[in-house]
């Protein structure tokens, strides 16, 4: 570990790290602001009664055997959110959700926010959402970026999670210092 000798040493450090840690806070406060808030709400995601992210409900049955075949749920999925929402919508899925103990399937789109939620022993529809909350995580996470400029890859997000790590991390040691840093001070003997 590197001694520092005189209080006149100590607070050069000192004054460079609040500098590092204004200038770096200024540069990236609007997505620190982003970041955080985005946070917050899917922290409470699952406690925001359907507002954030849709209700899961319950099926008739929690075994496969019962179950429909996938493609037929997927047709039934596909008809419901056309159907109901807009016959314009893009049948792009992002995922199936299966829940096996409720019962049910989630088909998540791509290119909108939309789910329907179906039984997976009937097919009944038990659900359509909009899920909020994978735009709060777009948010977050600066994916909303690689959609806007249709990345092929994720390469805004990986540059952005780097970017917002490296700074979270470079908060972390200047912050400390520059609470640490004080208090050395005071012990060192001019």
């Amino acid at each position: 570990m590197v001694k520092i000798n005189s209080k006149k040493q100590q607070a050069k450090t000192i004054r460079k790290f609040r500098k590092v840690h204004r200038t770096t806070g200024a540069l990236l406060f609007i997505f620190f602001f982003m970041i955080s808030i985005s946070g917050i709400i899917l922290g409470w995601k699952n406690h925001s009664n359907g507002l954030i992210i849709p209700k899961s409900f319950e099926g008739t049955s929690a075994d496969l055997k019962d179950w429909l075949p996938l493609d037929s749920l997927n047709k039934k999925a596909n008809f419901m959110l056309q159907d109901s929402i807009s016959p314009d919508l893009s049948l792009e899925l992002d995922r199936i959700d299966i829940r096996k103990n409720k019962g049910i399937l989630k088909f998540v789109f791509k290119n909108h926010y939309w789910e329907i939620q179906l039984d997976g022993a009937t097919g009944n529809l038990l659900s359509i959402g909009k899920r909020h909350s994978d735009f709060f995580e777009n948010i977050h996470d600066g994916s909303i970026l690689d959609r806007y400029f249709a990345t092929s890859d994720g390469q805004i997000k990986v540059i952005y999670t780097t970017i917002m790590g490296l700074a979270l991390f470079l908060f972390t040691v200047t912050g400390f210092w520059l609470w640490f840093g004080p208090k050395r001070m005071k012990r060192i003997k001019d």
